[in-house]
């Protein structure tokens, strides 16, 4: 029984990143410099806490940040829309 409940949660979460495509360092910063996506520094108020790690994507066609966000002492995961 355990066996099966993580084969299917570990096809739940390839199945909910597998429509991310995340950016490399020199692609994010390209998609910056050009408008297409907003900074990360823009982004820090709309985070609602300490940015720990941050990933530029394409989503749905569109860009997005995926945030881990320190708040109240825990990690969450956040994803902002970043395209302009």
């Amino acid at each position: 029984m355990k066996r099966s409940f993580a084969i299917c949660l570990f096809a739940a979460l390839s199945v909910s990143t597998a429509s991310a495509q995340c950016l490399s360092q020199g692609e994010a910063r390209q998609a910056v410099a050009s408008g297409k996506a907003a900074s990360l520094g823009s982004m820090k108020g709309a985070a609602g806490g300490e940015i720990v790690k941050a990933q530029l994507c394409i989503e749905g066609g569109r860009y997005v940040y995926r945030l881990s966000v320190l708040v109240g002492g825990q990690v969450q995961t956040k994803v902002l829309n970043a395209s302009r």
